[in-house]
């Protein structure tokens, strides 16, 4: 196990599909005061909408059909996220389920909170700890990896 600290501005992803990015519109400018003393990023066309809405800088990725999942997946892995708010639309198919599905893994194996209604975005945003340093605990994948590299290699005699 490690400790990863995250800093009292937060670097938040701000996700959203089509249906749902007037709740996540709504969701952030209520919460505007909040998160105008963190770092937001987000996929492509929500990222737009919310710098405009918000009159806030955003960091746009790509849009998620196009690999913007993917890139909030390896800034998270790079440390580069302390938290995700993704309202995604259960109900409907995407043809990037998958890469929606390799974020939410990728969120949980980093140890990132990660909001997926507004019910979880209201508490994650109203805690104590959006406002203060906090060290998160993960697991140490590659020093499993490498007792598991050296199993193999045993075996292998």
């Amino acid at each position: 196990m490690r400790k990863v600290g995250m800093q009292k501005a937060k670097r938040i992803a701000l996700v959203a599909h089509d249906n749902m990015k007037r709740a996540l519109m709504e969701w952030a400018l209520f919460n505007a005061d909040v998160l105008s003393t963190h770092t937001l990023f987000a996929t492509g066309t929500t990222g737009n909408l919310l710098s405009e809405a918000l009159s806030l800088p955003v960091h746009c990725f790509k849009s998620g059909p196009l690999g913007g999942d993917q890139q909030i997946g390896a800034k998270i892995s790079e440390g580069g996220i302390d938290m995700v708010i993704f309202f995604w639309d259960p109900l409907e198919p995407h043809p990037h389920d998958v890469d929606v599905k390799a974020l939410l893994r990728i969120a949980v194996v980093y140890n990132v909170p990660i909001a997926c209604n507004r019910a979880t975005a209201d508490f994650l945003i109203s805690s104590h700890l959006i406002q203060e340093a906090y060290e998160r605990i993960v697991e140490d994948f590659d020093a499993v990896q490498g007792k598991r590299t050296a199993e193999l290699r045993s075996v292998k005699g």
